[in-house]
C-alpha cells in the first residue's frame, strides 16, 4: 500500500476500468450522496459560512507567504516544549528521518493514527524494508491495510468497500496481524466496529512508539491539532513513550485565533459535524503525561515549488475536508483508485501533478480529470479554485508536448493564422458550408471527441453571409 502508486495506467485507462464496476459504482454513489447531503445542512447552520470561508482562504495566503517565517517560529516554540524538529526536503529523507528514529528506540513495531503525509512518502513500505511493522489504527485505514488495498478517500479511505466486503476482509485477514475476528461476525456495524476495536486495543496497550499526521500546526505556541471521529488517534498519541509526527510543511496556522476558524469549517465540510468528536493537542512533551519524547518531522516533498507557482500554489490551501470529492461527477464514477495518487477526486487533480510533477503519463492526465463543472469551488471551505488551477496545469502539460499535444499546437497555430486573416476564414466558411454533405462523422483526429459526443452540424451558409442579406 503505497501513497505512490507506481506503475498505475493514465486516468482514462484506469477510470474506464473502474466505472465498468457496478458495486464500487453502487458503493460511491450511496457514499457520496449521503455525505454531501449532510454536510449541506450542516453548513447551512451558519449564516456567517461565507465570511469564514473566506476568513480561511486569508488566512492561508498569508501564511504561505510568510511561510518560511512561521516554519522557523514553529521550530523555536516546539523546541521550546520539548521537542525536536526534522526537516526533510523529500520522501527518502524523511522516510530515513522516522526509521532511524524508530531503530534508535529498539522497537520493531508502531501504532499510527492517519496520516496523508505518510502515505505520500510510502513510510509503511520504508518501515518493512527496516524490519518495521506499522500498524494503522484508522478503522478506514485498518480495512485497507488488512486488505492489503489502496487508499480511494481522502476522509473515508475505504469508501469502496461495503459491509460485506469488510466482514470478509476481517475474517479472512485479521489473524494475521494480530487479534483474529470472532468466527461468527456479521456484517452489522456495531459487530464490525466490535471487532475492530478488541484487533486495535491489544496494539495500542503495548505500543512504545506512535506515529502521526497533524491537520494543524500552530507557529505561535508549537502545538500540533489532529481531529477525528474514532478516539484511536488519541490512543495513538497519548499511550506510546515516543511520537513521531510527520507533517507538511503547509498545514502552519500562525495563531490560536487562526486555528478557531478552521475548526469550524473543517468538521462540517468534511464529516457534516458541527465540531469532531475528538479534537486533540499536544505542546511538546510533559512530565507524567503523553509521550515522553516527541519530533516533528517537516516534510517539504515538492511543497516549495508548488508555493512558487502564483497559480497553483492556493492547493496548499487545502484543510484535506474531501467535500470536492464528495461533489465530483467524475470521482463519483471512476472511484479515488484511478487517480493513482493517495490525494484523489478534484483536489488530487491539482496537488499530485504539483507534488510529482507531470513527467509521467499519469501525472499528465490528471489536470484533465474533470468536466471543469465547478461544484468543487463552491464547496471548497478555503475557495481554492480547482478549475483555475487545473486549465493552468493542462497548460503546462501543453506545453511540453507529446504526440496528442503537438497536433494540437499546430492546429491552435493554423487557427490562429486564419482568424488573423478574415478574407482566408470567409473563404473557408464558404467552402465548409458547401461540403457539409460530405463531412465525415467521426473526422480523423476527434475520435477523443466523437466517441462521446456527435459533432455540430453546420448551416447551410455562413453566418456572415446570411447576415449581409438579412440584416436589412
Amino acid at each position: 500500500m503505497s501513497g505512490v502508486f507506481v506503475g498505475m495506467p493514465a486516468f482514462p485507462e484506469a477510470a474506464r476500468s473502474a466505472v465498468g464496476d457496478a458495486t464500487l459504482r453502487s458503493n460511491l454513489r450511496h457514499a457520496t450522496h449521503t455525505i454531501r447531503d449532510k454536510r449541506a445542512r450542516a453548513v447551512a447552520e451558519l449564516d456567517d459560512w461565507a465570511d469564514l470561508r473566506e476568513a480561511g482562504r486569508r488566512i492561508k495566503d498569508h501564511t504561505l507567504r510568510h511561510l518560511d517565517r512561521h516554519l522557523l517560529r514553529l521550530e523555536e516554540a516546539v523546541t521550546a516544549a520539548g521537542g525536536t524538529v526534522h526537516w526533510a526536503a523529500d520522501a527518502a529523507e524523511a522516510n530515513r528521518i522516522v526509521a532511524d528514529l524508530v531503530r534508535a528506540t529498539g522497537e520493531t513495531e508502531v501504532v499510527k493514527v492517519k496520516s496523508m503525509a505518510t502515505q505520500e512518502i510510502g513510510l509503511n513500505e520504508a518501515l518493512a524494508a527496516e524490519g518495521i511493522r506499522a500498524y494503522e489504527t484508522d478503522l478506514a485505514e485498518l480495512i485497507v491495510q488488512l486488505g492489503d488495498d489502496r487508499p480511494s478517500h481522502i476522509l473515508v479511505p475505504a469508501i469502496h468497500r461495503n459491509r460485506g466486503e469488510i466482514r470478509d476482509v476481517f475474517r479472512s485477514e485479521m489473524a494475521a496481524w494480530g487479534r483474529p475476528a470472532p468466527d461468527d461476525l456479521t456484517d452489522t456495524p456495531a459487530e464490525l466496529a466490535e471487532a475492530a476495536r478488541l484487533h486495535l486495543r491489544e496494539k495500542f496497550l503495548r505500543a512504545k512508539v506512535g506515529i502521526s499526521g497533524a491537520n494543524f500546526m500552530v507557529a505561535e505556541t508549537g502545538t500540533l491539532v489532529v481531529v477525528e471521529s474514532e478516539g484511536n488517534g488519541r490512543m495513538c498519541l497519548t499511550l506510546p513513550e515516543t511520537l513521531i509526527s510527520v507533517v507538511g510543511i503547509e498545514k502552519v496556522v500562525p495563531t490560536w485565533r487562526d486555528l478557531e476558524v478552521f475548526l469550524q469549517t473543517l468538521p462540517r465540510s468534511s464529516t457534516a459535524e458541527r465540531m469532531n468528536p475528538y479534537t486533540s493537542m499536544w505542546t511538546g512533551t510533559t512530565d507524567d503525561d503523553g509521550p515522553r519524547t516527541f519530533h516533528l518531522v517537516l516534510l517539504d516533498a515538492g511543497r516549495t515549488d508548488v508555493l512558487a507557482d502564483e497559480v497553483g500554489r492556493q492547493a496548499l490551501r487545502c484543510i484535506r475536508c474531501s467535500a470536492c470529492l464528495n461533489v465530483c461527477p467524475v470521482y463519483e464514477r471512476a472511484g479515488g483508485h484511478a487517480y493513482g495518487s493517495v490525494y484523489p477526486g478534484p483536489i488530487g487533480a491539482i496537488l499530485t501533478p504539483q507534488l510529482r510533477g507531470t513527467a509521467s503519463e499519469l501525472d499528465a492526465s490528471l489536470p484533465y480529470a474533470s468536466s471543469l463543472c465547478g461544484a468543487c469551488y463552491e464547496v471548497c471551505p478555503v475557495a481554492i479554485d480547482i478549475p483555475e488551477v487545473l486549465v493552468h496545469l493542462r497548460e503546462r502539460v501543453a506545453e511540453r508536448g507529446g504526440p496528442g499535444h503537438r497536433r494540437e499546437r499546430a492546429a491552435m497555430k493554423a487557427a490562429g493564422w486564419v482568424l488573423d486573416h478574415p478574407s482566408v476564414l470567409a473563404a473557408g466558411e464558404r467552402l465548409a458550408a458547401r461540403t457539409r454533405a460530405l463531412h465525415p462523422k467521426n473526422p480523423p483526429g476527434a475520435r477523443a471527441w466523437t466517441e462521446t459526443r456527435d459533432l455540430p452540424e453546420l448551416p447551410a451558409e455562413p453566418f456572415r453571409d446570411w447576415w449581409r442579406k438579412n440584416r436589412t
